[in-house]
């Protein structure tokens, strides 16, 4: 989830009942040894000269605290694998540990981005999740997705989520944290969820819509896997190159900018033109996508809630190409003020 503070007061309203139901009551005073293993944990990890910094808040022991690092270095090496670069020059994530809440089973019952006072993510972990179920979980490498793009208003709401939501299976399965065939599966599950939301406004005019969630989500992330398929096909590039380019030139911490100005910059970064012609067909659509061409260059066939893959060689390579394993980026990491 992307906020900012010019949100509208409904939703900034929503926002404060979810955290305030997650927060975690006030703990007794503790004995001073006791304080001391439950110091906030933070580190720093560098690639080249950009940094994200990660602060476990308030881990129980130094032993949960390394668990949770190691955890969060995981996904930002996924996220390193579009473009080999944190997208920003300093970013920060916040680890908040809290409480299992009645019979929710999310180990990250939530997750958001904000860009008020330079760009940070705040992940709220369940306080008992363990490894295994943190690494099977989607919602740190969702948020750290959203370090792509700039600030883009309920009116790019679509674009952005839908980025996040793209790029959630993409980055896992570069990683080895989930594999080809099943991050595929997972896409389209997304996408029938979106398809079986409905409605019908324009999906530059859905803004910020509680009842629309699934369709901004999910038709967003059609709309950049029709881009990436499109700047493929017409461009010989990737959507990852095209975000490389438009991270090195123009986005900062402080970014923000209308939709339609970002897909312009993204073209100008190397889409051509690609872009916008995408970007004004999925605009004014008032129903979800048609993925049709995008699953036949793909080999990817429907049956039921099951797919099937072609083995056809282009389809095989295309598929590679999007959702293949990438080597691993070399990522330097220290405690804050060490290795400067």
């Amino acid at each position: 989830m992307n906020v900012s503070m010019n949100r509208s007061l409904a939703a900034a309203a929503l926002l404060a009942l979810a955290v305030a139901a997650l927060a975690p009551t006030p703990a007794p005073a503790q004995p001073v040894a006791t304080q001391a293993a439950a110091a906030p944990s933070e580190r720093v990890l560098r690639v080249g000269e950009r940094r994200l910094r990660v602060i476990v808040e308030n881990p129980p022991s130094r032993a949960r605290a390394e668990e949770l690092q190691r955890w969060l270095a995981e996904c930002a090496r996924a996220q390193l694998t579009a473009f080999d670069a944190f997208p920003l020059r300093e970013a920060t994530v916040r680890i908040r540990l809290v409480p299992r809440r009645g019979r929710d089973p999310s180990p990250v019952p939530w997750g958001q981005t904000q860009r008020e006072d330079g760009v940070s993510v705040l992940l709220y972990v369940r306080k008992d999740a363990s490894g295994d179920e943190l690494r099977a979980d989607w919602t740190a490498v969702h948020e750290l997705a959203h370090l792509f793009h700039p600030f883009l208003g309920d009116d790019g709401r679509w674009l952005a989520e839908g980025l996040a939501s793209y790029y959630q299976n993409v980055l896992r399965a570069r990683a080895g944290l989930l594999d080809g065939e099943e991050a595929w599966r997972r896409l389209d599950a997304g996408f029938r969820r979106g398809r079986a939301a409905g409605g019908d406004a324009r999906m530059d005019e859905i803004g910020w819509s509680r009842a629309s969630t699934m369709r901004i989500y999910w038709a967003g992330a059609a709309f950049w896997l029709d881009a990436d398929l499109s700047l493929r096909r017409e461009r010989g590039r990737s959507l990852d190159e095209v975000l490389a380019a438009y991270s090195r030139c123009c986005l900062r911490e402080d970014s923000r900018s209308a939709p339609q100005a970002f897909i312009a910059a993204l073209d100008r970064a190397g889409g051509g033109g690609t872009l916008a012609r995408v970007y004004a067909r999925h605009a004014a659509m008032t129903g979800f996508p048609s993925l049709q061409a995008d699953y036949a260059a793909l080999g990817i066939d429907t049956e039921g809630e099951a797919l099937r893959f072609s083995q056809e060689p282009a389809a095989v390579r295309l598929r590679a190409a999007i959702m293949g394993p990438r080597p691993a980026v070399a990522l330097r990491a220290s405690a804050d003020g060490d290795g400067e």
